[in-house]
């Protein structure tokens, strides 16, 4: 799948939707189909305040979406005037979930228009405002800002054949279609990282974890150095006795990968439970994924390690002098 956009962040750009079609003559395309994205003001109903959501719109006779409830519905909103919810978006937005738990269907406003609400899914709100999200037909949302919202398109979806060559699809596109970007699925979710990255909310985050992996290497560096301060008269007896250094340093080191295993078990259960308050509390959805997991549990062995490393200077002490 391709995608053709002119942005890649919040302040999305449009491109017109002929631009989307010159595109799809190209062979080897199956379709392509434009995305929409605005931000509405929503209201559950005339009596309460408006917040801003966001609106996804796309022709639901194309499965476009990752979201296999948004799959799976995307039939009922061939209805005028209908639209998925976002169970994690904020409570402001109304019970909406609470309400479809008991009947098949609720309404709310958009844009001082009434919209009926019509099945729910998961996808959660983000650092960019947005209280929460709505998925709708492209002729909903030609009937919420105006058909001519429908000539500006947010991002082009393009599916090729199997076995097509991607990157000369690319190429002729980008030449053929001027002011336009084509790109995979994975560029297009790396472009978005890239973006995350340099905005001062990641610098935060990352500056943080720089700071907690400091503060650890100190404490487990505390924790052996006291264990071997408390026992350096017995590693004195094991130099005595013939021992190494090395042997010696080994049992540091397995020391220190011990406390890696045994911390990282209940922190990592700790996290699973702090994702999902802080899922409830944000509507922010965190996933912890295994390479997540995976390369905390790498950084904590290396936290681990350069800890013993330092406070193995301390066993360079002990001298087999002073057990006599």
């Amino acid at each position: 799948m391709l995608s053709i956009s002119q942005t890649y962040h919040r302040n999305y750009g449009r491109a017109d939707r002929t631009r989307l079609y010159q595109a799809a003559a190209f062979d080897g395309i199956i379709f392509a189909e434009p995305l929409y994205l605005k931000y509405g003001t929503w209201a559950y109903d005339k009596e309460t305040i408006s917040y801003e959501t966001r609106v996804f719109a796309y022709n639901p006779q194309i499965q476009v979406f990752n979201l296999p409830e948004v799959n799976r519905q995307q039939a009922k909103l061939r209805e005028p005037f209908t639209a998925l919810f976002d169970r994690l978006s904020r409570s402001q937005l109304g019970p909406i979930p609470a309400l479809m738990a008991t009947k098949p269907t609720t309404s709310a406003i958009l844009n001082n228009q009434k919209l009926t609400v019509n099945g729910l899914f998961n996808l959660g709100s983000s650092f960019f405002l947005s209280e929460g999200n709505i998925v709708t037909s492209d002729r909903t949302f030609a009937e919420m800002y105006g058909s001519s919202a429908l000539e500006q398109v947010t991002l082009g979806i393009i599916r090729v054949k199997p076995g097509t060559d991607i990157l000369a699809l690319k190429l002729g596109i980008e030449r053929a279609v001027p002011g336009i970007k084509a790109l995979t699925h994975q560029e297009l979710q790396t472009r978005e990282l890239q973006f995350q990255d340099t905005n001062p909310s990641s610098t935060i985050f990352n500056f943080g974890a720089v700071m907690g992996f400091i503060v650890g290497v100190a404490i487990v560096y505390q924790v052996l150095y006291s264990d071997v301060s408390d026992h350096l008269s017995e590693y004195a007896t094991l130099k005595a006795i013939g021992y190494s250094n090395r042997s010696l340093l080994l049992v540091i080191f397995q020391e220190a990968l011990f406390l890696a295993v045994l911390g990282y078990i209940p922190g990592f259960t700790a996290t699973l439970g702090m994702y999902q308050l802080l899922t409830n509390l944000t509507r922010l959805e965190l996933v912890m994924t295994v390479n997540l997991a995976l390369t905390v549990f790498i950084l904590t062995l290396l936290m681990c390690l350069i800890s013993a490393a330092i406070a193995s200077n301390k066993l360079r002490a002990a001298d087999p002098a002073d057990v006599f």
